[in-house]
């Protein structure tokens, strides 16, 4: 069985690695921005046990609920600290030593037990594919261990002493009874297993699991030289004990100043152009940290752009994107570049009337760092000439 100290630092250290790997923000089509929010859960199910022995499977079969209390550290990595409980079974089928002097017994038999434990729980639909608030269906799988309290062990006890009687000074090791045990044990378990949850709501998810536990092979009053083991199934709902994520809305398009039409007198003749070198304008719009737009703050620098081409007619500009490689990851980062200088774009068009053969874009994600300064590169440089 693994140690607790070895499962802890297991733990611990995918603890580490998936909170680094943990997308915590998401974009949906219509551009709104959602950002993970760490939060407790309520797990409330009930199911059925199988208890691993030598009676029919139907035998060994019992009823099991657990209640689980629970924190969200991250979209992947989470802990619970649960109680599984109500009733294990054993049994043995037609055993003895010596068929010439001792009847074989086939019995089964049950015992009452809790076992409070601490499971390390990881989404494993968040870690593939990204934190997604809208999924419906999501895979989790865990790992744990804890104390098992059991109790009640009156029927085998009572088997035994028939056996006695049967038999005279019979010992019980003809009847495999070597663990026999009464009153209260506590034992260490691990324990591990899946959680496949189907969203019903923001709140409130179905949640449909099945566990694996091992303990001393003393759980179920017989020798085997090997562990014993219990699995279980349930069935429940997991219950967000408050908001999972916040979301903020796109801002709403500024409206489009309407066209003044003004008469304009008939032109003089132009003198005759004299070809003179132009100098390239460079104008850096700069963004804040997750957003694609453009600040009142940063609209003179498009308006520099637009008087540029507007007095050097044969002028284009080049736009492109970046995100600073400090914060996010590369899809993330692909994305807001993207976003960053399409928005650029849009406004030279559709707002100054540029025309689109006049304008090129690309985007370099976090890639490409123009500046020393990681918060510099969340930006759209433009380059006139």
């Amino acid at each position: 069985m693994i140690g607790l100290k070895s499962l802890f630092a297991v733990a611990m250290l995918a603890f580490g690695a998936t909170t680094a790997m943990a997308q915590a923000t998401y974009t949906d089509a219509q551009g709104n921005e959602y950002q993970y929010k760490k939060h407790w859960f309520l797990d409330l199910q009930g199911g059925a046990q199988y208890t691993l022995g030598e009676a029919k499977f139907d035998k060994l079969i019992s009823p099991n609920v657990q209640l689980g209390l629970g924190y969200q550290f991250s979209p992947v990595f989470g802990l619970r600290l649960q109680a599984n409980a109500w009733q294990s079974k054993g049994g043995w089928n037609g055993y003895t030593k010596d068929y010439t002097k001792y009847s074989a017994i086939t019995k089964d038999y049950k015992y009452k037990y809790v076992a409070p434990g601490l499971d390390f729980m990881f989404n494993l639909s968040n870690l593939f594919f990204g934190w997604n608030p809208y999924r419906v269906f999501n895979v989790t799988a865990f790992i744990g261990g804890g104390a098992n309290i059991a109790w009640g062990n009156d029927e085998v006890n009572q088997i035994a002493s028939d056996i006695r009687s049967n038999t005279g000074e019979v010992s019980l090791s003809n009847y495999e009874l070597e663990y026999l045990w009464d009153g209260t044990k506590v034992r260490p378990y691990g324990r591990a297993g899946v959680d496949l949850n189907f969203r019903l709501s923001n709140a409130v998810s179905l949640m449909v699991e099945g566990n694996a536990n091992i303990l001393s092979d003393h759980y179920n009053s017989k020798k085997a030289d090997n562990p014993d083991w219990y699995f279980n199934a349930l069935v429940g709902l997991r219950i967000n004990l408050g908001k999972s994520y916040t979301k903020t809305e796109k801002p709403a398009p500024e409206p489009e100043p309407e066209p003044v039409v003004e008469e304009k007198p008939a032109p003089a003749p132009a003198p005759a152009p004299v070809e003179e070198k132009i100098e390239p304008l460079r104008r850096d719009i700069f963004f804040t940290i997750n957003s694609t737009v453009i600040r009142k703050s940063e609209t003179q620098k498009v308006q520099d752009i637009v008087d540029y081409l507007n007095k050097n007619p044969k002028a284009k500009v080049q736009v492109t994107g970046y995100a600073d490689a400090g914060t996010g990851n590369n899809r993330i980062n692909d994305r807001l570049a993207a976003q960053r200088a399409a928005v650029v774009v849009k406004a030279l068009k559709t707002k100054y009337n540029i025309p689109a053969d006049r304008i090129s874009s690309d985007s370099k994600g976090a890639r490409v760092q123009p500046f020393a300064e990681n918060n510099k590169n969340r930006v759209t440089i433009c380059i006139a000439e």
